[in-house]
């Protein structure tokens, strides 16, 4: 396959995925799968991909910051605790076999459908908490350590935990989770350079269509709000959920 197909189908599946993954997480489903058919193995196809993830979160951001949807002090004191944890994941990626991990995944991704659908009272619809629960820090190292070792899905944990432990809008949610992805992906991404698995050509082709998807995105949450989230979220994590477990 020559080099401008490869080009279109990276852009197109980042686009797509840019979409996915800022309103709700999972979008590195359909990017891993293209970067593995174009020729590239598990663990360079998984380095890859991080560039377009943290083009994609930096594009986010200023979208988000645009709409003056913003919180980058809480942001940024949660995403501190997912530095060790993501530091550790990426290290352990290439030494580690998933298979066994991905189903607890698949089963825990359907508990986390079910919290969503349980109504929650108390909602801070603008960004006025005085005090982080110890739980959300300790969560935030947790989830760092899996989205630095495989990042696929790791969205979806974030607002599980952020939307139920903070109790804000799942817009707020999203505003929080899209910086702290940011935050740990840096790391991973300097993990993944040093070990030589990243395809630069394939991870900046890819990261452009992640930013296209990423700022449209973003304004479409802020517009549309929970009514446009949480059914995306649901669909999003029911389809990879049922991929984690061997459905399909």
């Amino acid at each position: 396959m020559g080099d401008i197909e490869s080009v279109l189908i990276l852009f197109a599946a980042g686009v797509v995925s840019g979409i996915i993954n800022v309103m709700a997480g999972g979008g590195s489903t359909l990017t891993l799968p293209a970067l593995i058919f174009l020729g590239l193995d598990g663990t360079d196809a998984n380095g890859t991909n991080r560039i377009a993830v943290l083009v994609q979160s930096i594009v986010a951001i200023s979208s988000f910051r645009s709409e003056k949807y913003s919180s980058f002090k809480l942001s940024f004191k949660m995403g501190l605790f997912t530095l060790p944890g993501a530091i550790l994941g990426a290290i352990a990626a290439s030494n580690i076999k998933g298979e066994t991990f991905e189903k607890i995944l698949g089963v825990v991704m359907i508990g986390v459908i079910i919290t969503l659908l349980i109504p929650r009272k108390k909602i801070n619809e603008l960004n006025n908490i005085e005090r982080v629960p110890v739980l959300v820090y300790l969560s935030m190292f947790a989830i760092g350590f899996y989205g630095g070792f495989i990042q696929v899905g790791v969205g979806f944990l974030l607002m599980a935990a952020l939307a139920y432990l903070l109790k804000e809008s799942l817009v707020l949610v999203n505003v929080h989770k899209v910086f702290i992805t940011f935050l740990f992906t840096i790391p991973a991404v300097i993990v993944f350079i040093l070990n030589d698995n990243i395809i630069w050509f394939y991870g900046l082709s890819l990261a452009a269509g992640n930013g296209v998807g990423a700022w449209w995105s973003a304004k479409i949450s802020i517009k549309k709000g929970e009514k446009i989230i949480k059914p995306v979220l649901i669909v999003s994590i029911f389809i990879m959920a049922l991929k984690l477990l061997g459905v399909f």
